[in-house]
């Protein structure tokens, strides 16, 4: 059996998508910013007529065409789209792959018969590719170079054995090479393919380069070029029909048990974990109800994840019955291989974690925070505040010299009589005594942080013992004490209470 391959371009695959979910009436185009300037990215058949071009800037397209609209283009939703239409595309052979950014290639080998032909096959694909409002154009030949050549230079059936003849005629930049090489091909009067075809190969890949001679053999078959269509990524979803409609907060839970199972089984087996889980239940009305929970860590144990949905599930208004249930989990990362012998006791971490995932579901993972280590000797940037769920706990790095408090707060005014360290002071309505003070630590400012709080400069801290208990951190700062002594009065700042 003769091996057949299908090619399908989308030559304006963004911009139709764009305008199936809004569309516009007269010339539109997507722009992409490349460099400081908007360029065009994909234009649809209006602006096309106009004159505007792919590439081309957007100063010039407006002043072309003023009442060009345009969005900006999203490169995700247009590799989303292809991804989606080559999925469809299974229904005209068991493996399709990308084809570039904006085109597929098949491998219809043994199919055409059962659309009629190969005539028929594309005729079928054009008409459904029209009702979905995408232009596309295919070609189907023994080889995928040729292929591809011919569905971006009008389209069309190459029979078997007669590649040179059919894609003879088209330009040498069909052959996907780069712009430079088909420049220099036409300078020396090599402007189609035909022109290359029975030249020798060595002289040829010694001008211009191995790549143009290895683009020639592919498209006519003297070398393999094989379709390999990249494996779609797991989809971790179950789902299940009930014969009959349940309402009970038990009955549901049972359920749900049982699509944990299968859906964490799913989850082992590609070695990932759900950082977030979503139960849609359908009730008997068509209504939907969705329950949604989030993870601090990701797992695969389903009595850890079950206990999450016990209060949502609780809450859930069954109304007539739930006769569906599906689960999903939208959110997942990669998951190391953990130590499973030893006992069925929960580890800190999971503990922690399990913690963390009742608190974050109840008032929002973003305000469950934790204290991270920062490089800087001060006080006030000592520390990272991130949230919990998102982050790994690190320990305090190994740091020598005098302790730090253990509260620390945004330094407090304090009324001191003369003295370094002050006999005694106010703070908070207070009056302390000083017991033992241990100082000083000077510590200066960073001077690539404007910090408007550390503009006076210069801090020299002492650890103050009070008679009275708490042990403060107090500072001041050396040039307001030199101009406050004569007053006999310094100006002292509390900033942190020890242990």
């Amino acid at each position: 059996m003769a091996r057949r391959l299908l090619s399908i371009w989308f030559p304006r695959l963004a911009s139709d998508t764009s305008l199936r979910a809004r569309p516009v009436e007269g010339p539109f185009a997507l722009t992409h910013r490349s460099g400081n300037a908007d360029h065009l990215h994909c234009l649809n058949p209006a602006a096309s007529a106009r004159g505007l071009s792919r590439g081309m800037a957007l100063a010039d397209a407006r002043a072309i065409c003023p009442d060009l609209a345009t969005r900006i283009a999203d490169l995700a939703r247009e590799a989303a789209a292809l991804a989606s239409l080559r999925r469809w595309a299974g229904r005209y052979a068991p493996m399709v792959a990308n084809d570039g950014v904006d085109g597929l290639i098949a491998d219809i080998s043994g199919v055409p018969h059962l659309f009629g032909g190969e005539a028929g096959l594309r005729d079928d694909l054009k008409a459904r590719l029209e009702r979905a409002g995408l232009q596309a154009a295919s070609a189907i030949a023994g080889t995928r170079g040729a292929a591809y050549a011919l569905a971006r230079h009008g389209g069309g059936i190459i029979a078997d054995g007669r590649l040179a003849e059919g894609i003879g005629h088209l330009p040498v930049a069909a052959l996907r090479v780069d712009h430079n090489t088909a420049d220099a091909l036409a300078r020396v009067g090599l402007s189609r393919i035909a022109d290359l075809a029975h030249l020798p190969r060595a002289p040829l890949a010694r001008r211009f380069g191995t790549g143009l001679v290895l683009r020639l053999d592919q498209a006519l078959g003297a070398q393999a070029e094989p379709v390999a269509a990249t494996p779609d990524a797991p989809h971790f979803g179950v789902r299940m029909t009930l014969p009959e409609p349940i309402g009970q907060q038990s009955d549901v839970m049972a359920g749900l048990s049982r699509l944990l199972d299968r859906l964490c089984a799913k989850l082992a087996r590609h070695r990932m974990g759900a950082r977030r889980v979503r139960l849609e239940l359908r009730r008997v009305d068509r209504g939907t109800v969705q329950i949604e929970i989030g993870l601090a860590r990701p797992m695969h144990d389903p009595v850890r994840i079950a206990a999450l949905f016990t209060k949502g599930v609780g809450e859930v208004d069954s109304g007539f019955g739930i006769d569906a249930l599906r689960l999903t989990a939208p959110l997942t990362e990669s998951l190391a291989p953990e130590q499973i012998g030893g006992g069925p006791t929960i580890r800190h971490e999971d503990a922690m974690a399990d913690l963390l995932s009742s608190i974050g579901n109840r008032i929002g993972f973003d305000r469950v925070l934790r204290l991270l280590p920062a490089t800087s000797l001060i006080p006030e940037r000592s520390f990272l505040l991130a949230p919990a769920a998102y982050s790994i706990s690190e320990p305090l790095p190994p740091r020598a010299g005098p302790i730090r408090p253990i509260i620390l707060f945004p330094p407090e005014p304090a009324t001191a009589i003369s003295g370094t360290p002050p006999a005694s002071f106010r703070w908070r309505r207070m009056r302390f005594t000083t017991l033992r003070a241990t100082g000083p630590e000077r510590i200066a400012p960073e001077w690539w942080f404007d910090d408007p709080a550390w503009r006076s400069g210069l801090r020299d801290y002492w650890r103050i013992e009070t008679r009275e208990g708490p042990r403060l951190w107090l500072f001041t700062t050396p040039q307001k004490q030199k101009w406050d002594g004569a007053n006999g009065r310094q100006d002292w700042s509390v900033q942190g209470e020890f242990a």
